[in-house]
């Protein structure tokens, strides 16, 4: 009669299962606590205004953008988590609004030293001094922001983000082109 207190396979897969599912559960609830406190400092509701010159000497004015999401991401050329996104960076501003923001890396010599060695292209605004990171309330790198069309920010990341992670917070936060963007709703 031993055989009757032995689990069956199917319960015994049922509670491989549940147990996985428990485990998956606490493991995406840590990180997500994680990330929300690391997040915290980060400036939340209107974007600040970001204007400067990016190394190629255009003028920057975050306003100008108005009209379509872009991704604003600050980063360090001594942060090697950064490194790893570059090319994530670069790829999206082949089609979306991009502006970077290189946070304690020199100015912009040193910057377009480190861009030719690194072979990206994206735009990028020195910030020697940590003034507009302070701005964002960006105390770590990396740390990137999705700014919808309407100057809010939508989603504030720090830390390492995928490629396909930031496509998705910037197709969530609206259309890609000033032709789609819809007024804002009125506040009553």
């Amino acid at each position: 009669m031993s055989g009757d207190r032995t689990p069956s396979v199917s319960a015994r897969r049922a509670k491989q299962v549940r147990d996985w599912v428990i485990n998956i559960a606490l493991i995406l609830a840590i990180v997500g606590a994680v990330q929300w406190w690391k997040a915290r400092p980060l400036v939340t509701g209107t974007a600040p205004p970001l204007v400067g010159v990016t190394l190629d000497g255009q003028a920057f004015d975050l306003a100008a953008l108005a009209g379509r999401p872009v991704l604003v991401h600050f980063w360090a050329s001594w942060c090697p988590v950064c490194g790893l996104m570059d090319g994530a960076v670069a790829a999206i501003a082949e089609d979306h609004a991009v502006v970077t923001v290189a946070m304690q890396s020199g100015g912009p010599h040193e910057l377009r030293r480190y861009m030719a060695q690194t072979g990206h292209a994206f735009p990028v605004i020195a910030d020697p001094t940590g003034e507009i990171a302070g701005q964002w309330g960006v105390v770590g790198v990396p740390a990137t922001f999705v700014v919808d069309p309407w100057g809010r920010i939508r989603d504030a990341i720090v830390g390492i983000a995928t490629q396909p992670g930031l496509r998705w917070r910037l197709w969530r936060a609206g259309p890609a082109s000033p032709e789609g963007a819809l007024e804002p709703a009125a506040s009553g």
